[in-house]
């Protein structure tokens, strides 16, 4: 039997993402996220607009999206409730967040010098993805209680590192989903993934099929 709830948050179970994004001191922010998703090599990122990431990544156009595995979990959370802000913003005081200038410290983890964009990677996250913002985009607009409090923020991703543990083996740029253990947040737990499940006829497609494919880009084609 369903019952009707009206849960104030939504948060189903969505990777945790550390975005790291430059200062407007040449300093560098790191600040843990869920609320990401992907297509292609677009990502959204889903902030209050009174945090420092958004306004970090609109002044500088970059960020880089470090992906933990289960086992920086202790990281992860060692920044929750810390906020680059200062002074901290009212709403976030009343949640108990406090101004932490390094980030990184309070974390325990390693800045990485990035390839493409100013922002440092994580060392110790499996998976960094650098990227450059494209567009934002209003949320919750028609809702009066949120209208102006949230956005969302295109980016493309530049460039992939992932850690060689997780490769496919038999392929150059695959990775592989059964070493892959993200950490995952679901209603502001945190969770890992399971063993899998059953066996997926979408898989069976070849990954190769969803690079895009435009012969009108093609040097020499028609228009």
């Amino acid at each position: 039997m369903h019952v009707t709830l009206d849960p104030a948050i939504l948060y189903f179970g969505t990777p945790v993402v550390l975005v790291s994004s430059e200062n407007e001191d040449g300093t560098f922010n790191l600040a843990p996220m869920s609320s990401a998703w992907w297509l292609g090599r677009s990502c959204l990122l889903g902030f209050g607009r009174r945090s420092k990431t958004p306004e970090n990544i609109l002044r500088s156009g970059e960020c880089v999206l470090n992906l933990p595995s289960v086992d920086q979990v202790g990281a992860v959370d060692r920044l929750a409730r810390t906020t680059g802000s200062d002074p901290v913003p009212p709403h976030k005081q009343a949640m108990g967040y406090r101004h932490e200038r390094d980030k990184f410290g309070v974390a325990g983890l390693t800045s990485l010098e990035s390839s493409e964009v100013r922002p440092p990677r994580v060392a110790e996250c499996p998976v960094q993805l650098e990227a450059k913002w494209v567009a934002s985009h209003a949320m919750a607009d028609n809702d009066p209680l949120r209208r102006g409090f949230l956005t969302a923020l295109e980016v493309q991703i530049c460039k992939v590192h992932v850690h060689s543990s997780l490769a496919m083996e038999g392929y150059a740029d695959r990775i592989d989903p059964v070493k892959w253990r993200p950490l995952i947040m679901s209603f502001c737990e945190f969770f890992g993934l399971g063993d899998k499940l059953h066996p997926s006829r979408l898989a069976e497609i070849p990954e190769s099929a969803y690079r895009p494919h435009r012969p009108d880009l093609v040097s020499g084609a028609s228009a």
